[in-house]
């Protein structure tokens, strides 16, 4: 079975390309250089997809700066820090970039029916304090019926299913699971900040070290304050 795998080179979609290649899925992996503030990410997407063995990565450019409205594609943006866990889960955070997953999926839906996929996977869970409204399973699903009525498999009776096997599962959790497939952690990337050290104080650094820490284990990825 082929699947389309969106990989940015973080701890969620890393995990979820791994689960792919459990489920014993030929993987095609596809990441996004969107001119994005953390695209130190791209770095660890391309490691991975070389240690996973993927069939292919491809990398799609477009520049997301073109209207900005996050604080991850306009530097005018102060990107949020030192934030507690409860003041993460207080509203929409600015690093939501407006529409990125509908853009993402639509990319991999187009990628996926071109190859004869039958699955897209994507990293996407709804527990874990980002409250971006998709990363949600309302929207998942919702996309799904997009895949559906959207393609030629899909009204043909096949449609290519989306596959989010991380969506109701907490962080902690999400690194256990990837405990168990042998995620190369130190080989991931979640730092929002730019640069080549992760901050540390970012709401993805911060969420990342709070979660290896309550399973009291190391994260071998190095910060700048921890």
């Amino acid at each position: 079975m082929k699947a389309v795998i969106l990989l940015s080179g973080g701890l969620d979609s890393s995990t979820v390309l791994y689960q792919a290649r459990a489920d014993g899925c030929e993987c095609y992996a596809i990441s996004f250089d969107y001119q994005q503030r953390h695209q130190r990410e791209l770095q660890s997407a391309l490691l991975i997809a070389q240690v996973s063995g993927v069939v292919k990565h491809q990398v799609v450019d477009f520049d997301l700066r073109l209207w900005g409205g996050s604080a991850l594609t306009d530097n005018a943006i102060a990107l949020p820090q030192e934030r507690s866990l409860d003041e993460m889960s207080q509203n929409i955070p600015v690093t939501y970039v407006p529409a990125r997953n509908t853009i993402f999926l639509s990319f991999a839906l187009g990628y996926a029916e071109t190859i004869g996929a039958q699955r897209v996977y994507i990293g996407v869970n709804a527990l874990d304090y980002s409250g971006y409204p998709d990363c949600r399973l309302d929207y998942i699903q919702a996309m799904q019926e997009v895949f559906r009525l959207g393609t030629k498999q899909g009204r043909e009776g096949q449609p290519i299913e989306i596959v989010a096997p991380l969506i109701n599962l907490k962080k902690t959790e999400i690194i256990q699971l990837g405990n168990q497939l042998g995620v190369p952690w130190e080989l991931t990337w979640s730092c929002y900040a730019g640069g080549d050290v992760a901050c540390g104080v970012c709401d993805s650094c911060r969420l990342r070290l709070a979660a290896f820490a309550e399973l009291g284990l190391q994260d071998l990825v190095p910060y700048a304050q921890y």
